[in-house]
């Protein structure tokens, strides 16, 4: 076909794997009218269209998803033929993961892994966006969250039960006015658009939960925890704030958890094929 394949394809998936043509076109630093245009080429060349538009967004075509599966495979092929003529000698490692849980706890710990594995060479890629991992050349990536993840292969690495927290004045208003009246007036702190963690604190605590407009959006959880300290809101956190706590600058506002939150190890399953990410999994579980 005349198309450019490969870039068109890549673009193509790029979209395929963010909610809007804005989202992907942020990523790929395109205006979003330039990537509309280079799709609406691309189902002119194919064809057929690879995506519905409506106002909510995108979707794909029932075509679009066929040609995102063959894709998918097809770059994740390429991908391990690259990583297996690469030379021998290039054995970096990238792992993905926030600045806030690199200082909290990861980078305590790496010393351990560079002195049983000598050979390999570590990169630690802070990122926020942890969702968009395989986007962002990460072999292995450390989320946050319930592990309920479906675009990856996931374990679990630190339990780490998640409760809200607040500063002291915040504190103050739950010890007077109670919980369910206290939070009934609260800015939320939320990591994402669609996390679904508040919705499931409220429903552990049997508060009913309305339609939030105070709600705050901070991606960076080293800004929200900051956010919180300011009185900008209350936040879920774990026990990786426990020195804020002690300190008395942060309160815990209610026992009330999510206890199946955590620390999740997360990657494509290619990643298994590489000697040196499997290495890194099986140290970190037991770091």
């Amino acid at each position: 076909m005349a198309f450019r394949a490969f870039d068109d394809l890549m673009r193509f998936k790029m979209v395929a794997d963010h909610p809007s043509f804005s989202d992907a076109a942020t990523h790929l630093n395109l205006t979003k009218g330039a990537l509309s245009q280079q799709i609406k080429r691309l189902e002119l060349e194919l064809g057929f269209a690879v995506f519905m538009r409506n106002s909510r967004g995108i979707t794909l075509t029932p075509k679009g998803a066929e040609l995102l599966e063959i894709t998918s495979r097809s770059f994740e092929q390429i991908h391990t033929k690259i990583a297996q003529l690469s030379s021998v000698t290039d054995q970096t490692l990238t792992i993905g993961v926030t600045t806030y849980f690199a200082s909290r706890w990861l980078s305590s710990r790496l010393m351990g892994f560079m002195q049983a594995n000598p050979e390999i060479r570590l990169r630690i890629q802070p990122m926020i966006d942890l969702a968009n991992f395989a986007g962002e050349e990460v072999d292995i990536a450390i989320r946050w969250g319930n592990g309920k993840w479906i675009d990856c292969e996931v374990q679990k690495l630190l339990s780490c039960p998640a409760w809200p927290t607040g500063n002291r004045e915040a504190y103050e208003r739950v010890q007077k006015e109670g919980v369910e009246r206290a939070f009934a007036n609260f800015t939320l702190l939320r990591d994402r658009d669609d996390s679904s963690a508040w919705s499931e604190w409220y429903q552990a605590a049997g508060l009913s939960e309305t339609i939030r407009l105070d709600t705050l959006i901070i991606p960076d959880p080293n800004v929200r925890v900051q956010a919180v300290l300011n009185g900008q809101g209350v936040a879920l956190n774990d026990e990786l704030v426990d020195e804020e706590i002690e300190n008395g600058n942060l309160f815990r506002l209610s026992s009330v958890e999510l206890k199946s939150y955590g620390y999740f190890l997360a990657y494509e399953t290619s990643a298994l094929q590489n000697p040196q990410a499997s290495a890194f999994i099986e140290w970190i579980q037991t770091a």
